[in-house]
Protein backbone atom coordinates (compact mmCIF):
# COMPACT_ATOMS: atom_id res chain seq x y z
CA UNK A 1 0.00 0.00 0.00
CA UNK A 2 1.50 3.36 -1.25
CA UNK A 3 1.72 5.82 1.83
CA UNK A 4 2.28 9.97 1.39
CA UNK A 5 5.07 11.35 2.64
CA UNK A 6 4.73 12.68 6.31
CA UNK A 7 5.44 16.20 4.48
CA UNK A 8 2.96 15.86 1.95
CA UNK A 9 0.39 14.79 4.50
CA UNK A 10 1.20 17.97 7.12
CA UNK A 11 0.81 20.31 3.97
CA UNK A 12 -2.85 18.65 2.89
CA UNK A 13 -3.40 18.41 6.95
CA UNK A 14 -2.09 22.20 7.02
CA UNK A 15 -4.60 23.65 4.62
CA UNK A 16 -7.53 22.06 6.54
CA UNK A 17 -6.66 23.05 9.82
CA UNK A 18 -7.74 26.82 11.08
CA UNK A 19 -5.94 29.11 12.99
CA UNK A 20 -7.11 29.30 16.91
CA UNK A 21 -6.68 32.78 18.46
CA UNK A 22 -6.06 33.23 22.55
CA UNK A 23 -6.64 36.82 22.27
CA UNK A 24 -3.92 40.34 22.52
CA UNK A 25 -2.87 40.46 26.08
CA UNK A 26 -0.56 43.48 26.90
CA UNK A 27 1.58 41.96 29.86
CA UNK A 28 2.40 38.55 31.10
CA UNK A 29 5.00 36.02 29.78
CA UNK A 30 5.24 32.78 28.33
CA UNK A 31 6.77 29.46 29.45
CA UNK A 32 8.39 27.09 26.76
CA UNK A 33 9.07 23.60 28.27
CA UNK A 34 9.44 20.34 26.36
CA UNK A 35 7.12 17.21 26.36
CA UNK A 36 7.01 13.80 26.15
CA UNK A 37 6.17 12.10 23.09
CA UNK A 38 2.29 10.96 23.35
CA UNK A 39 0.94 7.28 22.13
CA UNK A 40 -1.00 9.03 19.22
CA UNK A 41 1.91 10.99 17.54
CA UNK A 42 4.31 7.29 17.56
CA UNK A 43 1.63 5.32 16.14
CA UNK A 44 1.48 8.12 13.22
CA UNK A 45 5.17 8.54 12.77
CA UNK A 46 5.01 4.26 12.68
CA UNK A 47 2.33 4.53 10.07
CA UNK A 48 4.14 6.96 7.76
CA UNK A 49 7.81 6.12 8.41
CA UNK A 50 7.29 2.15 9.18
CA UNK A 51 9.47 2.52 12.21
CA UNK A 52 8.96 2.64 15.63
CA UNK A 53 13.19 3.95 16.03
CA UNK A 54 13.30 5.65 19.34
CA UNK A 55 13.70 10.33 19.06
CA UNK A 56 17.05 11.08 18.55
CA UNK A 57 16.55 14.83 18.20
CA UNK A 58 16.22 16.54 21.91
CA UNK A 59 15.32 19.81 23.20
CA UNK A 60 15.91 21.55 26.62
CA UNK A 61 13.46 21.12 29.49
CA UNK A 62 12.12 24.83 29.42
CA UNK A 63 12.80 28.33 28.50
CA UNK A 64 10.64 30.97 29.28
CA UNK A 65 10.03 34.58 28.11
CA UNK A 66 7.80 37.52 28.43
CA UNK A 67 5.05 38.64 25.88
CA UNK A 68 6.86 41.07 23.54
CA UNK A 69 10.39 39.48 23.87
CA UNK A 70 12.22 36.40 22.09
CA UNK A 71 12.03 33.41 22.61
CA UNK A 72 14.48 30.30 21.05
CA UNK A 73 13.63 26.65 20.78
CA UNK A 74 16.71 24.42 20.43
CA UNK A 75 16.65 21.08 18.84
CA UNK A 76 20.05 18.67 18.71
CA UNK A 77 20.46 16.01 16.94
CA UNK A 78 24.03 14.07 15.45
CA UNK A 79 26.01 14.41 12.21
CA UNK A 80 23.52 11.51 10.48
CA UNK A 81 20.20 13.66 11.09
CA UNK A 82 20.49 17.40 11.76
CA UNK A 83 24.21 17.39 11.09
CA UNK A 84 23.84 16.65 7.32
CA UNK A 85 20.02 17.35 6.59
CA UNK A 86 17.88 20.46 7.18
CA UNK A 87 15.78 20.99 9.64
CA UNK A 88 11.89 22.43 9.08
CA UNK A 89 9.80 23.45 12.15
CA UNK A 90 6.47 23.41 12.56
CA UNK A 91 3.71 25.07 14.58
CA UNK A 92 0.35 22.67 15.84
CA UNK A 93 -2.04 24.91 17.56
CA UNK A 94 -4.61 23.51 20.06
CA UNK A 95 -7.61 21.00 17.89
CA UNK A 96 -5.17 21.70 14.77
CA UNK A 97 -3.24 19.90 12.28
CA UNK A 98 0.76 20.76 12.30
CA UNK A 99 1.49 24.19 10.10
CA UNK A 100 4.80 24.17 8.52
CA UNK A 101 7.37 27.04 9.80
CA UNK A 102 10.24 27.01 8.64
CA UNK A 103 11.64 24.63 5.93
CA UNK A 104 15.32 24.12 4.76
CA UNK A 105 16.98 25.58 8.14
CA UNK A 106 15.42 28.76 7.87
CA UNK A 107 12.87 29.20 5.18
CA UNK A 108 9.53 30.39 5.66
CA UNK A 109 6.70 29.49 3.63
CA UNK A 110 4.60 32.60 2.35
CA UNK A 111 2.47 33.66 4.86
CA UNK A 112 3.84 32.74 7.67
CA UNK A 113 4.58 35.91 9.96
CA UNK A 114 8.36 37.01 9.47
CA UNK A 115 8.59 37.37 13.76
CA UNK A 116 9.26 33.69 13.21
CA UNK A 117 13.04 32.39 12.06
CA UNK A 118 15.23 29.73 12.04
CA UNK A 119 18.51 28.74 11.88
CA UNK A 120 21.15 25.42 11.99
CA UNK A 121 24.76 25.58 13.70
CA UNK A 122 26.78 22.08 13.08
CA UNK A 123 24.33 19.25 14.39
CA UNK A 124 21.61 21.94 16.07
CA UNK A 125 18.62 23.66 15.09
CA UNK A 126 17.24 26.65 16.46
CA UNK A 127 13.73 28.31 16.05
CA UNK A 128 13.70 31.96 17.04
CA UNK A 129 10.21 33.82 17.85
CA UNK A 130 10.66 37.23 18.28
CA UNK A 131 7.49 39.99 19.40
CA UNK A 132 6.42 36.78 21.46
CA UNK A 133 2.23 37.11 21.26
CA UNK A 134 -0.20 35.16 23.12
CA UNK A 135 -1.32 33.30 19.74
CA UNK A 136 2.04 31.76 19.66
CA UNK A 137 0.67 29.44 22.32
CA UNK A 138 1.03 25.90 20.58
CA UNK A 139 3.40 23.15 20.16
CA UNK A 140 6.29 23.41 18.30
CA UNK A 141 7.72 20.58 16.79
CA UNK A 142 11.21 19.96 14.54
CA UNK A 143 11.60 17.57 12.24
CA UNK A 144 15.24 16.05 10.15
CA UNK A 145 15.98 13.50 7.82
CA UNK A 146 17.94 11.11 9.34
CA UNK A 147 20.48 9.21 7.70
CA UNK A 148 21.23 5.93 9.68
CA UNK A 149 17.44 5.33 10.26
CA UNK A 150 17.07 5.68 6.45
CA UNK A 151 13.61 7.07 7.78
CA UNK A 152 11.27 9.42 5.98
CA UNK A 153 11.53 12.86 7.62
CA UNK A 154 9.78 12.60 11.11
CA UNK A 155 8.82 15.22 14.05
CA UNK A 156 11.32 14.37 16.31
CA UNK A 157 11.37 16.63 18.99
CA UNK A 158 8.59 18.65 20.78
CA UNK A 159 8.47 22.12 22.55
CA UNK A 160 5.41 24.10 23.63
CA UNK A 161 4.59 27.45 24.07
CA UNK A 162 2.18 28.15 27.05
CA UNK A 163 1.31 31.10 28.65
CA UNK A 164 2.85 31.65 32.69
CA UNK A 165 -0.19 32.02 34.83
CA UNK A 166 -0.43 35.67 36.17
CA UNK A 167 1.13 36.04 39.49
Amino acid sequence: MDRPALSQWMKKEQIKGGLLSCGAQKTGSVMVSTMSWSPVLLTLLAHYTGSWAQSVLTQPSSVSGSLGQRVTISCTGSSSNIGSNYVSWYQQLSGTAPKLLIYRNSNRPSGVSDRFSGSKSGSAGTLTITGLQAEDEADYYCSAWDDSLRAHTELQARGEVRQKPAV
